[in-house]
């Protein structure tokens, strides 16, 4: 079976941050809780931190913005574009782009996320990953946390679902 993020080249370990994981949930589920504004809310940032806004125009050049608001009552707003959506499969989209596929000036980690899932048994093989320009930029991102942090948002994910679907 070919992979659905095959479209991208392979990762690249110097460049790329990946992690993999089967979820014991339904792809079509998971689909829903990327896709509405409604659901995203409820898991794409690690407790405590929370999402107070969200747009999404899931289209190829469609807006992902989202606002993530820390404990103390902070804003970090953050404007992304999409490049590639293939419906219950795939979605990508980048921060180097604003919607429309406009130029933005360079912020602190420009970077491409990809996520993907496909059905693996009664559940999901789930995929996300984070594509750098330069060994500088993914050693940074993951630095930051990536893996804890990302880890925690597909863990939060599962289990949102799984409320969902009860």
């Amino acid at each position: 079976m070919t992979r659905p993020d095959s479209f991208l080249p392979p990762p690249d370990p110097r460049l790329d941050l990946v992690i993999e994981r089967d979820l014991d949930v339904r792809p079509s589920l998971i689909w829903a809780a990327w896709t509405m504004p409604a659901h995203l809310q409820h898991w794409f940032c690690p407790r405590p931190y929370v999402i107070s806004d969200c747009e999404i125009d899931l289209r190829p050049g469609g807006i992902f913005r989202f606002v993530i608001r820390s404990p103390e009552g902070h804003d970090m707003p953050h404007i992304n574009c999409y490049l590639d959506i293939v419906p219950e499969r795939r979605i990508v989209w980048t921060n180097a782009l604003l919607p429309g596929y406009r130029p933005v000036r360079p912020n602190f980690l420009p970077h491409t996320a990809a996520f993907s899932i496909e059905p693996s048994g009664a559940g999901t093989h789930y995929t996300a990953r984070a594509i750098h320009k330069d060994e500088a930029g993914r050693q940074k991102h993951d630095e930051m946390g990536f893996y804890e942090g990302w880890g925690t948002c597909i863990d939060q994910l599962a289990e949102y679902v799984k409320k969902q679907s009860q």
